[in-house]
């Protein structure tokens, strides 16, 4: 029995190791601080409210349904729960990267000069989300930036491997550098924009492009961005009931200790949840594009963009970050009715026209 109980405790011992050490990436508590001031001080209005009580249907419609289904039920409602485009943005598919390459479409606001090229890459927890879910958004970056915008349509979990997406982006980079809506010409300006898990893979791409000793984007934009796969950030857990639409989806998941959840995340991406291409806090944050981060006061990734913007600013790159009150995940996505919808894209347009 004694020979038993020391080999129990071994295999404690021996997987506590690969988690603590291997797993979890370092501590980053330090980049808790400082801590942005939120730009508006209104409480939550009846607009609010209105997208609450949308987002709110979705757990009830999950209700009873076996998790199977959850997945390619939650893709279809995403394609019409923002609303459709009205903007009259012309949109052309496209095959990126060549005829075997990356689905995608050319987003066009009228009017725009398509020399310019904004790659987009949505979000939808890796799992859901498309060009077509993201038009709202997709059109109005078009518009902002004075650019053709390529919206992709990245292989997604659980059908494919996390880095699938991955490579996904970096083909389409690649090929929308010399590649336009209607010219194979080098682009006059290049931007990258994502949000929550396009964030993720926004901010990972641009690390990736450093790297390989691309042409570097002029600037990126990440709309409250994943960026710790380690579950490390304390909002995860604190915000739960004031994110109304991570909240609800993710709430169970927070009950799971977080040693578990690093052993699932190291089976689920087929990588360490540390790994700097899914967690891309943990990367060299240093020579960086221009990046505008935004986040929400009360969601629970906020201390993930936080603590990203933190370490990239220490690491002497110019990363800045705005937050809003009270405003929901990805709330931008919500404009032109929802004001902070309104605010918020305006700093986003006045970032990209400084860094044109």
């Amino acid at each position: 029995m004694s020979e038993f109980i020391w080999w129990a405790l071994a295999c404690v011992a021996v997987v506590w190791a690969v988690e603590f050490f291997y797993l979890r990436g370092e501590n980053l508590s330090a980049f808790d601080s400082p801590q942005p001031t939120p730009r508006d001080a209104r409480e939550t209005s009846d607009e609010h409210k209105a997208i609450f009580d949308k987002l709110g249907e979705i757990p009830a419609m999950l209700k009873g349904m076996p998790m199977s289904s959850h997945v390619p039920v939650l893709r279809k409602h995403m394609d019409t729960l923002f609303g459709a485009d009205d903007s009259g943005a012309q949109i052309i598919p496209v095959s990126a990267a060549g005829a075997t390459g990356v689905p995608a479409e050319w987003v066009i606001h009228p009017g725009v000069d398509t020399q310019r090229r904004l790659l987009y890459i949505h979000g939808g927890a890796f799992t859901m989300g498309s060009p077509l879910s993201h038009r709202r958004l997709t059109s109005k970056f078009s518009e902002m930036a004075d650019a053709a915008v390529l919206a992709i349509d990245y292989r997604l979990m659980p059908e494919h491997p996390r880095l699938a997406g991955i490579e996904d982006c970096r083909a389409a980079y690649t090929w929308m550098l010399d590649n336009g809506p209607n010219s194979s010409a080098p682009a006059s300006a290049v931007f990258i924009a994502g949000d929550s898990a396009g964030g993720n893979l926004t901010l990972s791409l641009i690390n990736w492009i450093r790297d390989q000793g691309l042409r570097t984007p002029n600037a990126a934009v990440a709309l409250s961005p994943a960026t710790d796969s380690t579950m490390g950030s304390p909002t995860l857990k604190a915000h739960v009931e004031t994110d109304p639409m991570l909240g609800p989806l993710f709430k169970k998941l927070t009950k799971v200790p977080r040693s578990v959840l690093l052993w699932i995340g190291l089976f689920t991406n087929r990588m360490r949840p540390c790994d700097p291409r899914i967690s891309p806090i943990y990367a060299d944050l240093s020579r960086l594009p221009p990046v505008l981060v935004h986040a929400s006061h009360t969601e629970m990734l906020r201390d993930d963009a936080i603590r990203y913007v933190n370490r990239a600013v220490a690491a002497g790159s110019p990363v800045h970050i705005q937050t809003w009150n009270h405003s929901v995940h990805v709330w931008h996505i919500f404009h032109p009715q929802l004001a902070e919808g309104r605010e918020a894209m305006e700093e986003i347009r006045k970032f990209l026209r400084a860094n044109s």
